[in-house]
């Protein structure tokens, strides 16, 4: 593949000759993750658009407010990392990127996932940890090729039915929010690797009442078992 990666202490933006590399396929504008440094750039420029042959863009650990809505021209993006930045919002052009598996955006300002994400259909990781997320979108159920979503350390204190449709999650991570309770149907994902791997599901730091976390600990038959009770009474 052909690839760039852009270095620097104070990366404050890109230089306008990258944009010439029209069969560039990989730029990396992220600071090593030893390193400890944040890169210094606040807006992805327009331009970005005119590298259509990019199947992964790495911009994490920058200070990006805003992104382009060029980049929904992208159409053969696979990763985007956009993690540890300041973004409150995306824009709706990147619901075009049907290429895109694997997406990060952490650690940033988002109070809502974003309408646009619920239209990657080819999606199979996303994370939108530490956020202030408090509401997801029954539009999450076309995700139906995601695998792995990590929602921990949201402000959310629901979670709609919809999430339980996706039913190739393997790993679903929603420790530390404000849930209170689980969609009836929470036991419908049979795929979350329950009992294999602890980490691949996590609730705590929720204050849940239904089901109670040692119902959650048995893993969906045990939540299913649950609800089914509570539908007897």
């Amino acid at each position: 593949k052909k690839k760039l990666k852009i270095s620097g202490r104070e990366l404050l933006s890109v230089p306008l000759q990258v944009f010439g590399l029209d069969q560039l396929q990989v730029l990396e504008m992220s600071p090593e993750r030893e390193s400890c440094l944040r890169y210094r750039m606040e807006l992805l420029p327009q331009e970005i658009g005119c590298l259509r042959n990019l199947t992964c863009l790495y911009v994490d650990s920058n200070n990006l407010k805003k992104i382009p809505a060029e980049i929904g021209t992208l159409s053969r993006l696979e990763r985007l990392t956009l993690s540890n930045n300041s973004l409150s919002s995306l824009p709706t052009e990147m619901g075009a990127l049907q290429r895109l598996h694997s997406l990060h955006l952490a650690n940033n300002s988002l109070t809502e996932l974003p309408a646009p994400l619920c239209q990657l259909r080819s999606l199979t990781f996303l994370d939108v940890s530490d956020n202030k997320i408090d509401t997801i979108p029954s539009s999450i159920r076309h995700l139906e090729k995601l695998e792995t979503l990590l929602l921990l350390f949201n402000s959310l204190e629901s979670i709609p039915e919809d999430v339980c449709l996706l039913r190739n999650l393997h790993t679903l991570w929603l420790g530390n929010n404000y849930l209170r309770s689980l969609p009836a149907a929470f036991g419908e994902l049979v795929n979350l690797d329950w009992g294999y791997n602890y980490c691949s599901c996590n609730f705590e730091g929720n204050p849940l009442e239904s089901p109670p976390p040692e119902v959650c600990s048995r893993g969906p038959e045990g939540i299913r078992d649950y609800f089914s009770s509570l539908h007897r009474i």
